[in-house]
């Protein structure tokens, strides 16, 4: 089954690029490696804003985490041009706004990493990092960045 079937499957459309709010590329590509800029959640097309663990549930910020990753796959779907080429996702850092008594960030964290491994199966596996940090741009509540490898 394709990447495309697998997101139809899931009811997912991934949207086009959007540009950078400030002075980077939305990915770049070395290699066989393209590093994809961190994407901050949104909800309603806005800043989903708010700390994990005050404003926010995990459940909350677990949804976050899974709607960046729709985010990232669509930079990678004009990254590459076909999601197909991938031939794995090597890592993700994932940045948590979180109150200082917060720890649950690693399970915010799989809401990305669980939907790439329904994407990509075997192929979404990946090494990752996740941080409970103090502020994120725009207030948001999850950045996450990734790092992917074509075939």
């Amino acid at each position: 089954m394709s990447v495309y079937d697998k997101l139809s499957a899931l009811e997912i459309s991934l949207s086009p690029v959007a540009p950078p709010a400030a002075a980077f590329l939305p990915f770049v590509r070395t290699g066989n490696l393209i590093f994809v800029s961190g994407h901050i959640a949104k909800k309603d097309g806005q800043p989903w804003t708010g700390k994990l663990g005050a404003d926010l549930t995990t459940a909350e910020g677990k949804e976050a985490a899974r709607g960046v990753a729709i985010q990232l796959l669509g930079t990678l779907d004009a990254a590459t041009g076909d999601l197909n080429r991938i031939s794995r996702i090597v890592k993700l850092m994932v940045l948590v706004n979180s109150a200082t008594t917060f720890t649950e960030q690693h399970f915010v964290a799989n809401g990305a990493s669980e939907l790439l491994g329904k994407v990509f199966g075997d192929l979404g596996k990946h090494a990752r990092s996740a941080f409970g940090v103090a502020q994120i741009p725009l207030g948001a509540c999850v950045e996450i960045e990734l790092i992917a490898e074509l075939r």
